[in-house]
């Protein structure tokens, strides 16, 4: 062995492999790569011929010695492993297998992300530029330090990511585009993050107990074009929303009911309960009407005051439903780690059985979440009435998806006991701004769904969870 180091030579400053196949392709992998640019560099049009063919020769040349390079090391590694020992090459094993088990969340996420970055740049003319180049390079290295740093914060592992995460998108999303960090659509970001935010209150909590909750959507749609139809028929504007909310603390109440009584089955109680409301609001609203699935009406100015973009709060031109959403928040954020009730809902979250034997009622907290859930996914429909101006049953549909990403990009654990609403927080920031990316680039509603999936899997990936409280109960 140590005379095969003593043989064995790592590459100098100019690596030229031994085998000449493999230099030949490192020719033809520069050549390729300069060849593009070269194409890509003229098709834009912003520097003068003579300095992109000087980029192409330098770029070939570069991208040449660095393929030998690797190949050089990889080749005086092979010689290195042909003299190790029996023990010395089971220990490389061992610490081969023992990098990939640590770092291969982040391999694959980082991966995915290539993949996503290269077929937007085959697919979207619009897309290939440098500053997206640079951008995406950014993101990576950005999401590379957060995930190792992130474990100096055992105890907030997901909210560090998470809010490196929101910082890389803001930054990247300023560079690419113009306007991105004025005040209209900074304005704009957080309304809509209100809206979604309020509706993943619910989500939240039913998750802190290993619940579910996809009624969300149904129940949004249908406080949407009740509440327009009750105010249209006469019914006081204050009357209208109040009762309304109480319609949908009582779905939440036959949600938890049920699904209580049918554990395990929460995701197909509610999706079921979901389906059958949106079906009887329908059914009411448009009894001696042509125009199914809509209200037609004038909704009042205070709903609109709330909500809208044009807005006003003590004077100010802010959206007031901004600032519910920050008082829903703060009472959250406190109240669950403060008060006797959020800490037995963690309780029970972490571990149903050892909760019980305290005297910890999992009916009554199981059954409050949903009326929780209820109430509030009323309340984001209401709003949205507010914002529209017109009801539509279809207006809850983007949340089935957003609601349950807002909360497990946060870091909130869908087996319970593990996460908080302030992660919930993080998780819409996080998805609002992308989504105001994705519309600031041009892409299509089809395209934004597309990439919000991919972006889903690496995102959940490099949080790299910590075990689950269960299992240290």
């Amino acid at each position: 062995m140590n005379e095969a180091r003593k043989t064995a030579r790592w590459p100098s400053a100019l690596p030229i492999s031994k085998s000449r196949l493999v230099t030949w392709v490192n020719v033809a992998v520069s050549l390729v790569v300069a060849a593009i640019g070269l194409g890509v560099g003229f098709a834009q049009e912003v520097l003068p011929a003579q300095q992109v063919i000087l980029f192409t020769i330098v770029t070939a040349a570069v991208l040449f010695l660095l393929l030998n390079y690797v190949a050089v090391v990889f080749e005086t590694r092979a010689e290195l492993r042909a003299a190790e020992t029996e023990e010395e090459q089971e220990e490389r094993g061992r610490s081969a297998r023992r990098a990939w088990r640590d770092n291969r969340l982040l391999v694959l996420a980082m991966a995915a992300l290539l993949v996503l970055y290269l077929l937007l740049t085959a697919s979207i003319p619009e897309f290939r530029s440098i500053k997206n180049l640079i951008a995406f390079l950014v993101l990576e290295l950005i999401l590379l330090f957060a995930v190792k740093i992130s474990g100096q914060f055992a105890n907030g592992r997901s909210a560090f990511i998470g809010l490196i995460v929101l910082f890389a998108l803001i930054l990247i999303s300023a560079f690419s585009i113009e306007g991105f960090l004025s005040g209209p659509n900074i304005k704009a970001i957080l309304l809509f993050a209100a809206f979604l935010g309020i509706a993943s209150v619910g989500q939240t909590m039913v998750a802190l107990l290993g619940g579910l909750d996809l009624s969300i959507p149904f129940v949004i749609g249908s406080s949407n074009i009740a509440l327009l139809f009750l105010i249209t028929v006469g019914v006081p504007s204050y009357v209208a929303f109040g009762f309304i909310l109480v319609l949908g603390g009582v779905i939440g109440l036959l949600n938890g009911i049920i699904s209580f009584r049918l554990q395990g089955q929460a995701l197909i109680v509610t999706l079921g309960t979901g389906f059958a409301v949106a079906g009887f609001t329908q059914i009411m609203t448009s009894i001696g009407s042509q125009f199914a699935g809509n209200v037609f009406g004038t909704v009042p100015g205070w709903l609109s005051n709330l909500a809208a973009m044009n807005g006003r709060f003590l004077g100010l031109a802010f959206p007031p439903t901004i600032v519910i959403w920050i008082v829903i928040a703060i009472v959250l954020i406190v109240g669950l780690r403060t008060t006797s009730w959020g800490r037995n809902l963690y309780a029970l979250g972490g571990n149903r059985r050892s909760a019980s034997l305290i005297g910890i009622s999992e009916f009554k907290y199981w059954v409050g979440c949903y009326v929780i859930s209820g109430v509030f996914a009323a309340l984001a429909g209401c709003l949205l009435l507010g914002w529209s101006g017109g009801a539509f049953i279809g207006v809850g549909d983007p949340y089935l998806f957003t609601t349950l990403a807002a909360v497990v990009i946060g870091g909130t654990s869908l087996l319970g006991g593990n996460g908080g609403y302030g992660f919930t927080v993080i998780g819409v920031l996080v998805l609002q701004v992308l989504t105001s990316f994705l519309l600031g680039i041009g892409l299509e509603y089809e395209w934004q769904q597309f990439i919000f999936g991919l972006l889903i899997l690496p995102m959940v990936a490099l949080y790299g969870r910590s075990p689950h409280i269960r299992a240290t109960v």
